[in-house]
């Protein structure tokens, strides 16, 4: 194995202990905003394809890079610490239902450049901005049978998906990236096919990157959609000694408090992060979600002051109002401490 290099990610630890830092919002909210047409998407170099490619929002990183720059900028100007790559969806499984899966690394690494020019150019000595690179959950799941009268089948496999986000994590991490975000986790076992692949890479590459850890529940159970409660979750991840674990999207801001409680009594040495969606649907809204950047930020707030959180921002509906928000909102007040200081596995 080769030795290993620590990046500059090694300032998150420090950052988080003292002070919440603020994630960006939601990168699709702020691209329906343009209003793109299919032939948007496309530009030139995919008038032919032969698929829809609207709403594949990461392929604008290669066909309007402006457009995905201008929203980083944004986010980072209402005052995110940590802004996403735009690669939720950039995995080759997932671009295989455009025709584009060869193309998931060339989308990946320009994602990532596109975010780390953005950070550093809103970065400063006294306020740092970092990139986090964002692997989604896949459309498929490792766990759940897609037919309901075939318990045992499955469209995915655990070395498929291992391979799939090794691709992605290499391209984000040769773009630039500070840290690796699993986000919406709503099946475990593609979270470990993640994990897998991210630890082979630091291996085979020599370089460590902090990583967070976010799961989703998607109702009242508490669960996540492939069963486990949320301790049961983290107990299945915390092998992977991630700098934050958490939650995000699904039942937005207002029903997720028991979870996060929860997640904080599970792991008390380990930073906790926290990004709902804007809450339920509402037609009458601007984002078509329930909770404007005043109630979104109100009940972060109410998280942050009982010791609940070291990261906050937004998911799905919430824009860079409601991150102002909730930066505004959570500044007064201190970070979730830790029981013990994290440090990465090596340095033990």
């Amino acid at each position: 194995m080769k030795p290993i290099a620590y990046t500059r990610g090694q300032a998150l630890p420090a950052l988080l202990a003292q002070r919440i830092a603020i994630l960006d919002g939601a990168m699709g909210t702020m691209i329906q905003r343009f209003r793109l047409t299919e032939a948007n998407y496309r530009g030139e170099r995919f008038q032919n394809h032969p698929r829809d490619l609207k709403n594949n929002g990461e392929l604008l990183s290669l066909t309007r890079p402006a457009v995905i720059r201008d929203i980083h900028e944004a986010y980072l100007a209402a005052g995110a610490d940590i802004i996403e790559t735009n690669t939720f969806g950039a995995t080759r499984i997932a671009q295989d239902d455009y025709g584009l899966g060869d193309l998931a690394a060339e989308m990946n690494l320009a994602s990532a450049r596109l975010a780390r020019e953005a950070a550093d150019k809103f970065s400063t000595p006294d306020k740092p901005r970092f990139v986090a690179g964002a692997l989604g959950p896949t459309p498929r799941t490792a766990s759940i049978s897609p037919d309901v009268n075939d318990p045992a089948a499955r469209n995915v496999d655990f070395e498929q998906l291992r391979a799939a986000y090794y691709e992605q994590v290499e391209a984000l991490v040769q773009g630039g990236v500070d840290l690796l975000l699993i986000e919406t986790i709503f099946d475990t076992l593609n979270a470990k096919a993640a994990l897998f692949a991210i630890d082979e890479y630091f291996e085979n590459s020599g370089e460590r990157l902090p990583l967070v850890i976010s799961g989703t529940v998607t109702d009242a159970s508490g669960r996540i959609l492939s069963g486990q409660t949320v301790t049961a979750f983290w107990y299945s991840v915390r092998h992977a000694r991630p700098l934050a674990v958490g939650l995000n999207c699904a039942l937005g801001a207002a029903l997720m408090r028991p979870y996060l409680q929860e997640l904080a009594r599970a792991a008390p040495d380990t930073f906790i992060s926290c990004y709902p969606n804007a809450g339920l649907p509402n037609p009458m809204s601007e984002t078509g979600f329930d909770e404007t950047p005043e109630v979104t930020s109100r009940l972060l707030r109410d998280f942050a002051a009982e010791g609940l959180v070291n990261i906050v921002g937004g998911c799905c509906g919430t824009t860079p109002e409601h991150i102002a928000a909730i930066r505004a909102a959570v500044q007064p007040l201190a970070a979730r401490g830790l029981r013990r200081d994290y440090f990465y596995p090596e340095a033990a």
